[in-house]
């Protein structure tokens, strides 16, 4: 098992979960990891992303699937969010860029799906 830490928030946040699959071939895969690594990530992708609302943004995956974790600020409108942070620097060219990777879930369109939570402990 893989260990990580959380981040501990000054105020209340919102989360949301998201869904996607990539195409399920090992090479474009490893492509789609390695645009995604520290390194190799356009640095106007994440300023983007920071700027339009959403203040962390984490992406796992196993296999060919990916889910993606949204957290705002209570404030922030998620939707809106999505929307503002497609129009900032090189956001359309990345998300063309990364439609080579990736394929819609079974039965949806190719576009990330929210998951609903289905069991959290009780307090």
């Amino acid at each position: 098992m893989n260990e990580e830490l959380v981040r501990v928030y000054p105020s209340v946040y919102k989360r949301y979960c998201l869904a996607l699959d990539l195409k399920n071939d090992p090479e474009l895969i490893k492509e789609y990891l390695q645009y995604h690594s520290p390194e190799h990530i356009w640095k106007e992708i994440s300023e983007g992303i920071k700027k339009s609302g959403i203040a962390i943004m984490d992406i796992y995956h196993c296999d060919n699937r990916l889910f993606m974790i949204c957290e705002m600020p209570v404030e922030v409108d998620f939707e809106q969010a999505w929307q503002k942070m497609g129009t900032y620097e090189r956001q359309t060219e990345w998300g063309a860029l990364m439609s080579k990777f990736q394929q819609a879930l079974p039965g949806r369109k190719l576009e990330w799906v929210e998951m609903k939570r289905v069991y959290q402990i009780p307090e």
